[in-house]
């Protein structure tokens, strides 16, 4: 490994230390921004889901862990790992990631400030971080026991939103784009609580329980997503589901939709591992920031 890579390696692993002390539970991530470790899983005859309960590495966001041992540990198992991930939702902060992205054709910035305006809110002195690409991510708190969903503008154009399941690159990752910086005079801050009008904004509303004929595995909630992947012709098959599945993720819905999903894309022609991989690639797309 080269002196440089070793020395943004020693730098990860001190940041990504000093998150866990804060109690913000860690990953090792690689310059491309996603988990450094790949999964243990990866060459078995048949997908399937594990979120670590096997007992080794690998499985992304829910390798994250506040404890100092368990943090070297990954990051020795990953030593060309330059970042880390914060992985939201957890407790005991519950984070909440704020994205704004910068566009040529957005000012995520602005869709804000309107939407704080529009619905009374003022977003709290709190931790931000700068992206090498000019965008920032505020970070935020939300109660136990509230599960804010992932997703990509669906708030307005260039606003994403890190939720349970989802990471936000922590400051000082160096990336293949750059690194990763607390905005000056924040650093010393804690994540201020979610503004109670946002947080409504940001969790779905309650669902009602599944009525007869339309239970949750696709043919109630998701239906049309489900419907969608079904009648999928050749050569859009791939495409038209790896979009369902970022909609239904970005929406809350990728794990309990997984199966149908992936059964409509079967339909459709796909082979069970083909459409587990674009699964999994969905959910890897809308869960990194």
């Amino acid at each position: 490994m080269a002196t440089s890579d070793r020395r943004a390696a020693t730098l990860a692993l001190a940041h990504a230390l000093s998150a866990a002390e804060r109690g913000l539970p860690v990953i090792p991530l690689s310059r491309t921004k996603l988990p450094a470790l790949r999964s243990p899983h990866r060459d078995a005859p048949e997908p399937f889901l594990c979120r670590g309960e096997c007992g080794r590495p690998g499985h992304g966001v829910h390798d994250a862990t506040a404890d100092p041992a368990a943090v070297r540990a990954l990051f020795a198992a990953a030593p060309w790992a330059t970042g880390y991930g914060i992985a939201c939702g957890r407790p005991p902060h519950h984070l909440i990631g704020i994205d704004l992205d910068t566009k040529s054709d957005t000012d995520a910035t602005a869709s804000l400030r309107h939407l704080a305006l529009r619905h009374l809110f003022t977003i709290p002195e709190t931790v931000v971080v700068l992206t090498p690409s000019g965008g920032r991510h505020i970070w935020l708190t939300g109660p136990p026991g509230v599960t804010v969903p992932n997703s990509a503008s669906r708030l307005a154009p260039g606003i994403d939103i890190r939720g349970t399941g989802g990471y936000l690159v922590g400051p000082g990752s160096l990336t293949t784009h750059g690194i990763y910086r607390t905005a000056p005079g924040t650093g010393h801050l804690a994540p201020a609580p979610c503004p109670s009008a946002l947080l409504r904004l940001l969790t779905p509303p309650a669902r009602s329980h599944p009525r007869a004929g339309h239970p949750a595995d696709g043919t109630g909630r998701g239906h049309g997503l489900v419907q969608f992947v079904r009648a999928a012709h050749e050569g859009q098959r791939n495409t038209r589901l790896f979009w369902a599945a970022c909609r239904a993720y970005e929406n809350g819905i990728g794990d309990s939709l997984a199966d149908a999903l992936a059964e409509a894309a079967v339909h459709a022609g796909l082979t069970d591992r083909e459409a587990r991989a674009t699964l999994a690639s969905a959910a890897r797309l809308t869960t990194a920031s």
